[in-house]
């Protein structure tokens, strides 16, 4: 009886579709995050019972106690701060932007930061406060 030889071939799998749908993954999840822009500073501040969350908020202004204003953790002069929301909103056009005024500031600084904030072009602009004393 003569033996036949049997040809064993190497089993691979193919990854180049599973590296598709990775990198694929991958371009969803960067283009639908959104990023955050914090203050970078943490002010004290004044207690409102009624005060609501909002869900959408991505551009944080802290108002310190002494007046300075930041922004993504630096201090921006008063001057520049529409320019920067301007720049800021270019990046996410559907974020909202919530002050974070310490309850010692003085409130001519806070009209001043909702003035320049309305005139780069945003309409919905929040005042944080806590809501437990």
């Amino acid at each position: 009886m003569a033996r036949q030889k049997v040809k064993v071939e190497d089993a691979e799998i193919d990854m180049t579709p599973m590296l598709d749908v990775v990198f694929i993954m991958l371009i969803f999840f960067i283009v639908t995050t959104s990023f955050v822009k914090e203050s970078g500073v943490t002010v004290s501040k004044p207690y409102a019972p009624t005060a609501v969350k909002k869900k959408n908020a991505s551009i944080f202004i802290a108002i310190k106690e002494e007046g300075t204003i930041w922004v993504s953790k630096k201090e921006i002069d008063i001057k520049n701060l529409r320019g920067l929301i301007e720049d800021i909103r270019l990046e996410n056009p559907e974020g909202q932007v919530v002050i974070q005024s310490d309850k010692r500031a003085k409130a001519g600084i806070l009209l001043k930061t909702i003035d320049s904030v309305k005139a780069a072009g945003v309409k919905d602009v929040s005042v944080a406060a806590r809501t437990e004393r």
